[in-house]
């Protein structure tokens, strides 16, 4: 049965009114994908992920962030349409892992013929992933350990996780149902797919959009 907090005993704090949404929602632990698809719907649809039964409140994204996430949409989205190959969209599109277990990509591919797999609100597969690491260890942790084996459980061809704070670009590819490292690419090199052959990315490049980038 789904389970809803309690009310604080003094609601005449006009703050309190938060509550009002809060007890329409189950605690941690007994989130299932309908609640979650609701909160997307009065939340603004960003910044939450599910796993298994709980909410993961995602950091709000910076413009660092932004900026590098924008650099490889924009390669991957023109290399990609340019043939022909399938989808890519930017964060805000999710990934179903597997029934309770909802992630939120920065870039996610799709390719064509695996289009079978699209869903409107969350793909129930995806070619090859990419993360922006965020600053935090709670954050890392969830870039380069959590989501690497929850998108090599799913079959994810090929994972890239792009780390401002090192300066480099890990590009991983699938063997069986771990990741290995095909290549940490640094300023000076270039980051290229295993997946589609053909597309890479000046890591100098991408990581000279942020450079300037106070705070």
């Amino acid at each position: 049965m789904t389970q809803h907090p309690s009310l604080p005993a003094d609601l005449s704090n006009p703050g309190d009114y938060a509550w009002e949404i809060a007890t329409r929602f189950p605690t941690q632990g007994h989130w299932s994908e309908s609640d979650y698809f609701a909160l997307l719907d009065q939340a603004g649809s960003k910044g939450f992920e599910l796993v298994d039964g709980r909410i993961e409140v995602l950091p709000l994204p910076t413009r660092i962030h932004q900026l590098l996430g924008k650099f490889l949409f924009l390669a991957l989205n023109a290399f990609v349409e340019s043939a022909g190959l399938g989808e890519v969209h930017y964060s805000g599109l999710r990934f179903r892992v597997r029934n309770g277990r909802i992630r939120e990509p920065d870039v996610i591919f799709l390719s064509a013929s695996r289009m079978h797999l699209a869903r409107n609100k969350a793909f129930d597969g995806a070619d090859l992933c990419i993360e922006v690491v965020s600053g935090s260890a709670e954050d890392r942790q969830r870039d380069y350990v959590d989501k690497a084996t929850d998108y090599s459980s799913r079959g994810v061809a090929e994972y890239w996780i792009v780390d401002p704070d090192e300066r480099h670009v890990i590009v991983n590819r699938l063997e069986g149902q771990r990741y290995v490292e095909h290549g940490r690419f640094r300023e000076g090199d270039s980051a290229a797919s295993v997946l589609l052959d053909g597309f890479s990315v000046d890591v100098g490049e991408l990581f000279a959009v942020i450079e300037g980038v106070e705070g």
